[in-house]
């Protein structure tokens, strides 16, 4: 029998192979999975996608038992089984029906010998798979408005996604608005579905894992500002658990289509303390519909019928994708627990905590790392996410609570060790798998638009030289 051993990237939802919602990493959970028959390979199982260990991507996305067809590719990685096998084969895909990608089959070498007939395949998950980026929600416009993209070396960049990679992120995020044209803030508030699957379409293109925001609203959605989208203010409850249903389906089928499909997908940006609490002049001097910890038991099972509805959508049409349930409750750890525990008593599914932190605004590191460890304590079965972060490079973030200059000097040196020291800190916790830097891309070189003006203080691009920052290339440490 010749058995080929092939690493899966841990973090991908599974139906048969779940524990907490996540592959195991334990050495035990090898699966094989597979039987060669003339020219495909029959699974048993039901859905799971892989990735290789350098980032290249392979899919494996199958209902029941479904056909293997693979898409060769130049790059070759090896993998072991007591003796040396290649597999000259990028991405992988098990299809059925008019979904199949491609007839090529898997070429399997070993000791220089090929091998037609394969009879199983192991599946190793290796540890600790990591998630790494950040949110490019506004390079669409950026590139539009001409903003100068330079290497710290001062080299231009010809696509800023393909240098990401590069420098080793793998996901990048990306916020959804119902109608942003509704708005108030028209310079960063433009990422409607069609801007969305554009973008969407380039990050899955460029290999990269897709994290989709949804904020379930027509302008910012965050813990002071869930404003129901005008189209639907005159809504009953019932009614509206019915069209954010269709409303996320619809969304992520045409993601589907446009071939921008999600790999992560929050139901909700920042809902704290619910979502959808009506309009902001409808309801915005008082406490309708919001979860505080001293709220009515009425308000927390409205959001939790709501995000009932935005689950069963996510679950039906991207079955593959993990759920992000996204909190910025960070310096407030009793709060913090008081919600994730009623979302357990609730049974609301999702895979993933998200959390935002800032230190600006939040505090020093040691305040994110009470809350980690009171997360971790409470063996919730979730990976945690740092979906939101940054730092100020030269200078304040407006609105800065917090003064961390004594540690991080706000220049670029500063912002570098910021990063490195957040990092060692996440990578002492191996629940905590993902860290995305929010604004990332902001970068007002060159710009002849709007974006030349109010810039954003803690992106990872020098406004005033377009030059990429330290600290960007120290994220793919975090891996």
């Amino acid at each position: 029998m010749i058995t080929f051993a092939v690493e899966v990237v841990e973090g991908q939802r599974l139906s048969p192979f779940r524990s907490g919602g996540m592959l195991t990493d334990s050495p035990a959970n090898n699966y094989i999975i597979a039987k060669r028959i003339p020219n495909t390979l029959q699974f048993k199982e039901k859905s799971v996608s892989l990735h290789t260990k350098k980032g290249s991507t392979a899919f494996i996305t199958y209902y029941n038992i479904m056909r293997l067809k693979a898409f060769f590719a130049a790059f070759l990685f090896v993998i072991s089984y007591m003796t040396s096998v290649s597999v000259n084969a990028q991405t992988f895909y098990i299809c059925e029906g008019s979904d199949v990608t491609t007839a090529s089959q898997i070429d399997f070498t070993s000791m220089g010998q090929q091998y037609t007939s394969i009879d199983s395949i192991t599946l190793a998950v290796p540890a600790g798979q990591c998630y790494v980026g950040g949110d490019i929600s506004l390079l669409t416009k950026y590139e539009q408005q001409g903003a100068q993209y330079l290497d710290r070396d001062g080299k231009k960049i010809a696509d800023v996604l393909a240098f990401l990679k590069e420098q080793g992120w793998n996901t990048m995020r990306v916020r959804l608005f119902v109608d942003p044209k509704k708005s108030d803030d028209p310079k960063s508030v433009v990422q409607d579905l069609d801007y969305v699957k554009k973008l969407g379409q380039r990050i899955k293109n460029a290999g990269l894992l897709f994290m989709l925001d949804f904020h379930y609203s027509d302008t910012w959605a965050d813990p002071g500002a869930q404003w129901t989208p005008d189209s639907w203010k005159g809504f009953a409850d019932e009614q509206l658990q019915s069209r954010l249903y269709d409303y996320t389906r619809e969304c992520l089928q045409q993601l589907n289509a446009a071939g921008a499909s999600p790999d992560f997908i929050q139901t909700g940006n920042e809902i704290s303390y619910g979502m959808l609490w009506g309009t902001k002049a409808a309801v915005g001097g008082n406490q309708t519909n919001r979860c505080y910890t001293t709220s009515p038991q009425a308000n927390w099972n409205r959001f939790f019928n709501l995000l009932r509805q935005a689950t069963r959508a996510c679950r039906e049409v991207c079955p593959r994708a993990n759920i992000i349930i996204h909190s910025e409750r960070t310096p407030k750890p009793d709060v913090l627990i008081d919600y994730f525990d009623r979302l357990k008593t609730a049974k609301i599914d999702y895979d993933i905590i998200g959390l935002s932190y800032y230190s600006y605004f939040h505090g020093n590191l040691g305040t994110l790392e009470t809350a980690i460890k009171r997360l971790v304590g409470k063996n919730y079965g979730k990976h945690i996410q740092i979906v939101e972060m940054g730092y100020p490079s030269k200078w304040a973030v407006g609105g800065t609570t917090f003064d961390y200059t004594s540690t991080y000097p706000l220049t670029h040196a500063g912002q570098k060790k910021f990063t490195q020291d957040l990092i060692t800190l996440l990578k002492k916790y191996p629940q905590v798998n993902g860290l995305s830097w929010w604004y990332a891309e902001a970068n007002a070189k060159g710009c002849s638009g709007d974006l030349q003006n109010g810039w954003y203080n803690a992106s990872l691009f020098d406004n005033e030289t377009g030059r990429a920052l330290d600290a960007l290339y120290e994220l793919k440490n975090f891996k």
